[in-house]
């Protein structure tokens, strides 16, 4: 169950901003607000990324403070709507709708910046799928149990979810029972993106036959010859269920393609509208965004790197999003 933490206790761990580089050329403004201001940290990689490229704007560019809080997806739509935090970089919409319905209807956070559409699935290798001709669909799995053998549960077959506390777990679980999996599959939890992303890998390279939940723009996506199995056509009030713990009768529907976007606290709105423009303005063609994520594949580098490389080499992207002087002085600080 993900339940909304205290984030007091997680500023006691929370990330300062390690992009260090020598002032810029140009005189750089006070920011707008005095305060500094807290981003959302939740643990994959392109919110990290994108997390990282924009405290650096915010830094460099309009003289702001920032700090970025390791937390998940509903504990950080909780503490936007508290004022813990200000910007929530990347809110994948389907997977939260009806938490994100609740949280605008309050008035106390609004969405801004629409980043690009993810897209979400099953996946099993295609050696897997020339294995067994007859796995289209998720719901063939039950034809194959054995062949995804749970290591810790012999008896039962492995669907590898998200990490826990990623909503995304709760809806590959709510759909296994749609799909009349959940007496025959146990839809595994792995510990943390990095734990999730290393087991598929492996597996992979080792030829294992096995079934996943992934979504895209990933570089593992885009790296291994996978096949996405077919699921029940698209229903909007079935999948809404999907994304709550308390959905008593859930029945399977295909993923819909995800909205995402960048939602702000509205006090922080009213007190920064310039930082509130810029961040309207942040968009990615999803082709960027699988670059910049093979980047950090190729090179290991960690996000705060990834995020330079970015603001190197993808200027015509990021300098649309800000005024020419800001750009200027975020230019002059790289």
């Amino acid at each position: 169950m993900i339940k909304t933490k205290v984030l007091s206790a997680v500023f006691i761990a929370s990330a300062t901003f390690g992009l260090a580089r020598p002032a810029a050329a140009a005189d750089v403004p006070a920011c707008e607000v005095q305060e500094t201001v807290r981003f959302g940290g939740m643990n994959w990689e392109s919110n990290l990324i994108l997390a990282d490229v924009e405290r650096y704007i915010l830094e460099k560019g309009y003289g702001c403070q920032t700090e970025v809080v390791p937390t998940e997806t509903l504990t950080a739509l909780a503490a936007l709507e508290r004022g813990d935090l200000q910007v929530n970089t990347e809110i994948w919409l389907n997977s939260i709708s009806d938490a994100w319905a609740r949280a605008e209807k309050s008035g106390k956070v609004k969405r801004v910046g629409e980043l690009y559409i993810g897209r979400e699935a099953w996946y099993i290798p295609k050696y897997t799928a020339e294995k067994f001709p007859d796995l289209k669909s998720a719901a063939d799995l039950i034809k194959h149990k054995d062949a995804f053998a749970d290591p810790e549960t012999p008896d039962k077959g492995r669907i590898y979810g998200c990490p826990a506390g990623w909503n995304c777990q709760l809806v590959a679980t709510n759909l296994a029972k749609g799909l009349k999996l959940d007496e025959q599959f146990e839809v595994y939890a792995p510990g943390t993106g990095a734990a999730q992303k290393a087991t598929l890998m492996s597996s992979y390279k080792r030829k294992k036959d096995i079934v996943f939940y992934y979504w895209e723009p990933t570089p593992l996506v885009s790296m291994l010859d996978l096949v996405k199995l077919e699921m029940p056509a698209y229903d909007e009030e079935k999948q809404q269920c999907l994304t709550r713990e308390d959905c008593a009768d859930p029945q399977a529907t295909a993923y819909p393609d995800n909205p995402v976007f960048t939602a702000l606290n509205a006090k922080f709105m009213q007190d920064a509208p310039q930082l509130t423009a810029f961040f309207s303005k942040v968009s990615f063609p999803v082709d960027v965004v699988n670059k910049t994520l093979a980047h950090m594949e190729e090179s290991g580098d960690d996000t705060s790197d990834v995020a330079l490389w970015f603001l190197n080499n993808q200027q015509a992207v990021w300098s649309k999003w800000v005024p020419a002087e800001v750009a200027e002085r975020v230019k002059a600080s790289l």
